[in-house]
């Protein structure tokens, strides 16, 4: 494993100063062969779902009007 320079420490120390906090995760791969197709089949079924749904426009129309407010 590398080891941090010291402006790497001096940076890490100033997050956790902020109260923030290094997390690592892992995520899918979109460069791997299949990805774009997984995404677009998983739409798919999003969307099918979405359909199915006859409340769902409603649902998000409400939703858009609670939104004011939330951003700076």
């Amino acid at each position: 494993m590398a080891q941090k320079s010291s402006e790497q420490r001096q940076q890490h120390a100033a997050l956790r100063a902020s109260g923030l906090k290094l997390v690592k995760i892992w995520v899918p791969d979109v460069n791997r062969p299949g990805f774009a197709e997984e995404c677009a089949r998983q739409a798919r079924l999003a969307a099918a779902a979405d359909r199915m749904d006859s409340t769902l426009a409603d649902e998000l129309e409400t939703a858009l009007h609670d939104i004011e407010g939330w951003t700076a």
